[in-house]
């Protein structure tokens, strides 16, 4: 009984996880974006990290490289800091227009690839 619980849990947690997970799929990368922004809020966490970027008439919500893939590419946390100004190379999310995924980003002067 024990050990069936334990798997069960073990199942759920997988599914959660992928579920969490989406495909690169959902975005047009036929159209990449170039968008350039000032930082409202960061997240630097797993599976992806994220910025919310304010440009002129919108804000964005975009996902970035998770957080090992970043730091070993040079991008540190505190890089992704509030009022930070930046550009995002990317693709928009096709059924949330609000949502990009990045490829690149160019913060204090470097450009670091993502993907």
């Amino acid at each position: 009984m024990l050990r069936s619980g334990i798997c069960t849990l073990g199942l759920m947690l997988v599914t959660a996880a992928a579920h969490a997970h989406h495909g690169w799929s959902e975005y047009d990368s036929a159209t990449p974006l170039n968008v350039a922004g000032v930082i409202k809020e960061s997240g630097y966490e797993h599976p992806h990290g994220h910025v919310r970027l304010e440009t002129p008439g919108k804000v964005w919500l975009v996902v970035l490289a998770p957080p090992s893939r970043m730091e070993h590419r040079g991008l540190a946390a505190g890089d992704l800091k509030p009022g930070a100004n930046v550009t995002v190379i990317g693709y928009k999310n096709r059924s949330k227009p609000e949502e990009m995924r990045a490829e690149r980003i160019v913060v204090s002067g470097k450009t670091i690839e993502l993907r």
